[in-house]
């Protein structure tokens, strides 16, 4: 994920330490979104979503994808091994790198993680043929640098799929900045990409939501993967029809 002036990397790789191996919400997560045990992530795409972000990324084959703020790589490495496409992952996190990597070598699985960022991933002009930021986009420290950074990286023709959330009102104060920013129509057009669509994915929220529902009542105990769960779920309930759910596509020219 992309530094925040409130959200340093230290706090992510706490995060992602507390859910090395397979967390207690891992179950939680993958029976709501459907998706299956040897999938692991920290975002909220559900198993029918990862067909929807495969079909609209069109990869070529043997093709390479950069996925950016790639978490422990668990949607990134199922696309991959539906297009047969060159895995590059970049997080923020060093923790979650490190995880990545493992899950990769665990399922034999051709993959490159390395740490870096929303908009300085590290990689030459022109050289992915797609990209894919699943759920993180609003952890922009800069947005206009990150969709920038999205448009370099990609070879012309290339295609670009971002998820995430946006406020049904951005002058909404009930909301965390993070999340009254985000446009990604915007920020696509603004970085130059053509054929710019954002559809609203309200099936995808829908199992958010009963997600939520059983973490905000559940007893975390002493384990702290579920404390962070349990008070997510609380937060996440409190301000849950002041979002909508959307799925952003763009071209590279």
């Amino acid at each position: 994920m992309n530094a925040r002036p409130d959200i340093p990397a230290a706090y992510f790789d706490q995060w992602y330490a507390n859910m090395a191996g397979t967390a207690p919400n891992d179950a939680i997560t993958q029976r709501h979104l459907g998706l299956p045990p040897s999938l692991l992530s920290t975002s909220l795409l559900t198993w029918d979503g990862i067909a929807e972000v495969v079909t609209a990324l069109r990869l070529p084959t043997g093709g390479t994808l950069l996925d950016v703020a790639c978490g422990r790589g668990g949607y990134r490495l199922e696309i991959a091994a539906r297009t047969g496409a060159r895995l590059i992952g970049v997080d923020y996190s060093a923790e979650a790198i490190r995880q990545a990597t493992e899950n990769a070598r665990a399922q034999s699985a051709p993959a490159q993680f390395r740490v870096g960022d929303l908009a300085a991933t590290g990689l030459p002009d022109g050289s992915v043929d797609g990209v894919v930021c699943v759920d993180a986009i609003q952890f922009a420290t800069d947005p206009v640098a990150a969709y920038a950074e999205l448009r370099r990286v990609l070879a012309p023709g290339g295609r670009v799929v971002l998820t995430c959330w946006e406020a049904a009102d951005r002058t909404d104060p009930r909301l965390p900045d993070r999340l009254r920013t985000v446009d990604t129509r915007a920020g696509l057009l603004g970085a130059g990409f053509d054929d710019v669509v954002v559809v609203d994915r309200p099936a995808w929220r829908s199992a958010e939501r009963s997600m939520w529902e059983e973490a905000a009542a559940l007893d975390p105990g002493d384990d702290p993967a579920l404390q962070s769960f349990h008070d997510e779920g609380v937060q996440m309930l409190g301000r849950f029809d002041l979002v909508r759910r959307v799925m952003a596509t763009g071209t590279a020219p």
